[in-house]
């Protein structure tokens, strides 16, 4: 076993603080600061932050990397849009993020659902700025634009990894249809942010993160964030390799000398993670 460096050990709090109205409604919603073992949990739930995790808890694909459970899913919980929503309004945020667990066992994915989730927020807040990071929808562009058709500010789906693991990190994904998804997005609705993530340690090269960059960018993404791959537990993915931390300045550097518009990259980096400021970045280079 990999002895993890000191530039990954985090000082946990005794206690996180958490939002009253995340504290609230814990036992009926989800976040996936929780769900997916986020290390910067403390950091945004201390700002009154958090990314709402739509669906349920659980998963209906079996990756191997990820710490959201991989159990039975459950039926649609109707009353989920109204208390994100009530949640959301209660946090009195301008900024937030809503992401879902992937539900094949649904014919549009659950595109539906995220629809009612933002009807129900944007009532209570029609000036919040909205950043949707959805599945892949099993390849159904139909439910995409019905996903569109909620006009996020920005529209985000990761890539994960390069695309010789899949297989091993995302065997019930598609690296090409992945890209497609991005691709769709920019096609339908060009004005929108689009960003994707990328976890390193699995065992890609440097040429294969670059390679997987350029693809990203012919899809049209504008946004990328980079992050260390920490194994949720023995049965998940080991990883190959810790990152340094001047690595991920490389490639932070690298990526925006491509051509993306806002780039974070660094061990402790979620897709998540200064998403309103990268948004802000983005939105600043395509309007000039």
């Amino acid at each position: 076993m990999i002895t993890k460096p000191k530039w990954l050990r985090i000082k946990m709090p005794l206690e996180v603080p958490v939002s009253q109205s995340i504290d609230k409604m814990k036992n009926t919603l989800c976040t996936v600061c929780v769900e997916a073992q986020c290390p910067n949990l403390t950091e945004c739930f201390s700002k009154g932050t958090a990314t709402f995790m739509l669906l349920g808890p659980n998963c209906s694909r079996r990756c191997s990397f990820c710490a959201v459970d991989k159990g039975r899913v459950s039926p649609l919980n109707p009353n989920e849009p109204d208390l994100i929503a009530e949640a959301i309004s209660q946090m009195d945020v301008q900024y937030c993020v809503l992401t879902m667990v992937t539900r094949d066992d649904l014919s549009d994915g659950g595109a539906c659902h995220i629809q009612n989730t933002v009807l129900a927020i944007r009532k209570r807040l029609p000036k919040i700025r909205l950043e949707l990071l959805i599945s892949d929808l099993s390849g159904n562009w139909d439910a995409l634009k019905s996903v569109l058709q909620t006009a996020p500010q920005v529209l985000n789906h990761n890539i994960e990894t390069i695309n010789r693991l899949y297989p091993t990190v995302r065997p019930q994904a598609s690296y090409t249809r992945s890209l497609e998804l991005l691709r769709k997005v920019k096609e339908l609705t060009p004005a929108v942010v689009t960003k994707s993530s990328l976890m390193l340690g699995l065992g890609e090269s440097p040429q294969e993160v670059y390679e997987t960059m350029d693809d990203l960018l012919m899809a049209g993404c504008n946004v990328l964030t980079m992050g260390q791959y920490l194994a949720p537990s023995k049965k998940h993915l080991p990883v190959v390799r810790y990152v340094h931390p001047d690595e991920f300045e490389g490639y932070r550097i690298e990526a925006l000398k491509r051509g993306f518009m806002g780039v974070a990259s660094a061990p402790l980096v979620r897709s998540s993670y200064k998403a309103e400021e990268l948004y802000y970045q983005a939105v600043g280079l395509l309007r000039n």
